[in-house]
């Protein structure tokens, strides 16, 4: 909390409104209930952690981006926040300067829809897992055919000529 507050000061100083949550739960209901332009999320939070938080907020379509600022700093923490749907991972120590600047450049990309899995009818594609499911059931697939399913799926409707598929799946 006292991390939080910090920031928090930080950002109204720059003139910017910033609300805290204390726990992930707290921080799912204040973001399904208020569109925010960015949200700063820990990783380490009381209940729920960041990473499941992060999942939570984008399984209820909440789109905002997401920057996580931690002190767990590994490559595969990093590599589990950008694959829980967060869109940058800032560890500390860190600089308010470079966390401004890293709210601004996600702020100017806009909102847009980026769910972490693909679906398509009855088929969910897991790009981070490389796993598929057809119904509830998973459904092995070769790293080609999943490269292909994958770039079929992320394009629903269209067709696709030779060169999109050579230059996606190959």
């Amino acid at each position: 909390l006292k991390m939080a507050s910090l920031v928090r000061r930080g950002l109204t100083e720059e003139g910017h409104a910033a609300d805290v949550a204390p726990t992930g739960e707290e921080a799912l209901w204040m973001a399904e209930a208020h569109p925010y332009d960015a949200i700063v999320l820990d990783v380490i939070l009381p209940g729920r952690d960041g990473f499941e938080t992060c999942r939570e907020l984008r399984k209820a379509g909440v789109w905002s981006p997401v920057l996580m600022l931690t002190a767990r700093d590994s490559v595969g923490d990093r590599v589990d926040g950008l694959d829980a749907g967060a869109d940058d991972y800032l560890t500390k120590p860190f600089s308010l300067a470079e966390l401004f600047a890293r709210l601004r450049a996600l702020t100017r990309r806009g909102v847009v829809e980026r769910p972490t899995e693909l679906v398509v009818g009855d088929l969910r594609l897991d790009p981070a897992s490389r796993r598929v499911w057809r119904g509830g059931t998973e459904v092995p697939l070769s790293p080609k055919e999943f490269a292909l399913l994958e770039t079929f799926m992320r394009r629903p409707g269209q067709t696709l000529s030779r060169l999109q598929l050579i230059e996606h799946a190959w």
